[in-house]
């Protein structure tokens, strides 16, 4: 398993937070997903033989949240 921390913006409110969070724990090989209103993170950890980083920046981009790290 690995982990990354990637910086979410846009988020506003805890609905926000769930929304990222599903969207996250919907992708493949996702273990696990903590998501933090502020300062606007969430660190997965995943199997690297089923998914990755751009996969998981594309979930979050297409619930409609920016990735900037």
């Amino acid at each position: 398993m690995e982990s990354v921390t990637m910086k979410v913006q846009g988020m506003t409110c805890g609905g926000c937070v769930a929304s990222v969070t599903r969207v996250l724990k919907a992708v493949p090989g996702v273990a696990d997903v903590t998501v933090t209103l502020q300062p606007g993170t969430a660190q997965v950890t995943y199997d690297p033989g089923q998914t990755g980083v751009p996969a998981l920046r594309t979930a979050v981009e297409d619930a409609g949240y920016d990735v900037t790290g």
